[in-house]
């Protein structure tokens, strides 16, 4: 069984007042302005609706830090989250406690003490993207918000090919959005695979970190090479001519999740069950 499906993390033990709780969450993002708290005008967030529900186990305002900010209308399977508990509280309070008063949309996997050096962002050392299409002519009713419909025919084969120039350490300019706030815009991308599971088309990418916008732009130039639209090797020029200009349309937020944070072993985190659960492995 893997280690975020196991039934073990609900012990009745006290956690201590200021033990620094990681938690792990996964959310359907379409009803959501994003992961983080926006106060003029207030709009419905997942930071403000998973706050909300720790403070009322806490019985006191308690504020999350995440591994990485997620857009509107983004999902995630892998979210991961760090607080200092201002009271003592049982993990199963902290897990099944937390979802009692979580929307269905979002949900903890796991909470676990932790060492206080660890952080949810500044501790992670890589993050992992799907980018998931629906690739048939029609859209699905059963799964609206949770995909990208392409109505025309995709060569998942040639979209794997033209990302492979994506790997490494390389300015990624021409795939920020212009709102990025990154000070530079040099990222390390490990791995970037274009699969064909059926009527989905999976976009897998890993990364030291991501710029703003960087993997809906990274999928809006692989849709236009793989529906016929732009020419073989095109993603390689916008990518060589560091200009966002050049990059094409920015995909659908629908069809993104974040599927995975990495963390140094020394933490003992569980793995990520990468997800969505709906796409075949």
């Amino acid at each position: 069984m893997n280690d975020v499906d196991s039934f073990d993390r609900f012990a009745d033990d006290l956690l201590p007042v200021g033990c620094r709780v990681a938690m792990a969450l996964e959310y359907q993002g379409s009803a959501y302005r994003g992961w983080q708290s926006q106060t003029k005008p207030w709009v419905a967030t997942v930071q403000d609706a998973l706050q909300d529900a720790i403070s009322a186990i806490a019985a006191t305002p308690v504020t999350v830090i995440c591994a990485g900010r997620t857009d509107a209308g983004v999902h995630a399977t892998y979210q991961l989250v760090h607080f200092d508990a201002p009271v003592a509280r049982s993990l199963r309070a902290w897990v099944a406690g937390v979802n009692a008063k979580l929307p269905g949309d979002v949900a903890v996997q796991w909470a676990k003490c932790v060492p206080i050096n660890f952080h949810a962002r500044f501790s992670a050392t890589a993050r992992r993207y799907r980018y998931i299409i629906l690739n048939q002519a029609r859209r699905s009713a059963h799964l609206a918000n949770g995909l990208t419909l392409v109505d025309r025919p995709l060569d998942a084969e040639l979209m794997h090919r033209e990302a492979q120039v994506l790997l490494g350490e390389q300015d990624f300019s021409a795939f920020r959005a212009s709102s990025c706030q990154a000070k530079s815009a040099k990222r390390n991308i490990h791995f970037a695979n274009v699969t064909r599971c059926g009527r989905y088309i999976v976009l897998d990418i890993g990364g030291n970190a991501f710029l703003h916008h960087m993997v809906r732009n990274i999928a809006g130039v692989l849709i236009a090479v793989g529906s016929g639209q732009m020419p073989a090797g095109w993603t390689q020029q916008v990518l060589a001519s560091r200009d966002r200009n050049q990059g094409g349309v920015t995909a659908k937020p629908d069809g993104l999740y974040l599927v995975d944070v990495i963390y140094p072993p020394d933490f003992n985190l569980p793995k990520s069950s990468i997800g969505p659960d709906f796409v075949p492995s």
